[in-house]
């Protein structure tokens, strides 16, 4: 952890080669956060949790990374990057040129009561997370690390430089938001 915040303070004071030396120290974790968000997909995804950390690593800047005041601001943003990497792949596959909400249906299996695909499941939530986020970002921060990047209570809570209890709290709190968000007939 140490190394890591060194080798945010090199960056920010604008060392060349500082943000060359990031990527080791996070890879593991970011490769691990994104198999816990993976392993949380309902359905088989096409993305494989290396591809998302070194899709996520990409958008974040590569071997030119911004300016990370601290440790948490970083795996914020990585978390908002997987994020919406699983939202624009999700809406790609949705797209009406690729037969949109058109699903091969086993006529044997009809009389199974159809639910929401889980691109929509990530639409609604990535929709009601927006909404959050304009009330509370740090519930919505929360959310994101929870819901998109796989992370416990207390990871979340260690990355965001909050007690385990208070991101007990307002986990709950947006949970019962989110439910209650989507939920809500349009």
């Amino acid at each position: 952890m140490a190394e890591l915040t060194l080798i945010l303070e090199k960056i920010r004071a604008g060392e060349s080669r500082a943000s060359e030396e990031l990527l080791p120290p996070v890879s593991d974790e970011l490769r691990r956060l994104a198999a816990a968000k993976m392993a949380h997909e309902s359905a088989p995804h096409p993305l494989q949790p290396t591809a998302l950390m070194h899709e996520a690593w990409l958008r974040l800047g590569g071997d030119q990374q911004a300016d990370w005041q601290n440790r948490r601001h970083f795996f914020g943003a990585a978390a908002e990057s997987m994020r919406q990497i699983l939202i624009d792949r999700s809406r790609r596959r949705s797209a009406v040129r690729h037969g949109g909400a058109l699903e091969r249906v086993d006529p044997g299996a009809l009389d199974i009561t159809a639910a929401a695909s889980a691109d929509d499941r990530v639409a609604a939530v990535s929709e009601a997370l927006e909404q959050l986020a304009a009330l509370d970002p740090a519930k919505a921060e929360l959310v994101k690390l929870r819901y998109f990047v796989g992370l416990t209570i207390e990871e979340a809570a260690a990355a965001m430089g909050i007690s385990p209890a208070t991101a007990k709290r307002a986990w709950a709190f947006a949970r019962a938001w989110l439910a209650r968000e989507m939920h809500r007939p349009d």
